[in-house]
């Protein structure tokens, strides 16, 4: 299964699309639509540029790849494509080896998929905070995991 363009939008809208190589909210080192650079915490020479769109672009679509992957692996139930979009969404974000600890994870693979759906908002914090960015993200998530 693959991403729908509704989810590489809403990946976009909440990770942003820049060009040059910034730090995120808990100091890791990223560029394009949430693209980690190396392991986030140095930034190596090579990426002090700007990229174009497409190149941005290009980063996205082979991240998402893992993640749409990682999904299908870790996920033993069927998905609609709302599910399916949510979940890679969620990943994406938080990653797939916390993806594959959660509790979302393992309600969801009991065939729960309400209670997985009322996972999501507890997936609010970065370094410790509660953001408001991350609070919107996981509503948009969850709301997508119930279309």
């Amino acid at each position: 299964m693959n991403v729908s363009d509704k989810c590489v939008n809403m990946i976009k809208h909440h990770e942003g699309f820049v060009r040059k190589p910034y730090q995120d909210p808990i100091g890791l080192w990223t560029i394009g639509v949430g693209h980690l650079i190396g392991d986030g915490k140095k930034l190596p020479k090579a990426w002090d540029k700007e990229l174009t769109d497409e190149e941005v672009d290009e980063l996205l679509y082979e991240d998402l790849q893992r993640f749409e992957d990682g999904i299908e692996r870790l996920t033993k139930v069927p998905l609609t494509q709302g599910q399916f979009d949510a979940l890679v969404s969620f990943s994406f974000n938080v990653g797939l080896g916390n993806y594959q600890a959660s509790t979302l994870r393992a309600k969801l693979n009991r065939k729960d998929y309400e209670g997985a759906s009322n996972e999501f908002p507890k997936w609010r914090k970065a370094g410790g905070k509660v953001l408001a960015g991350l609070v919107k993200r996981r509503a948009d998530e969850r709301n997508l995991f119930l279309s």
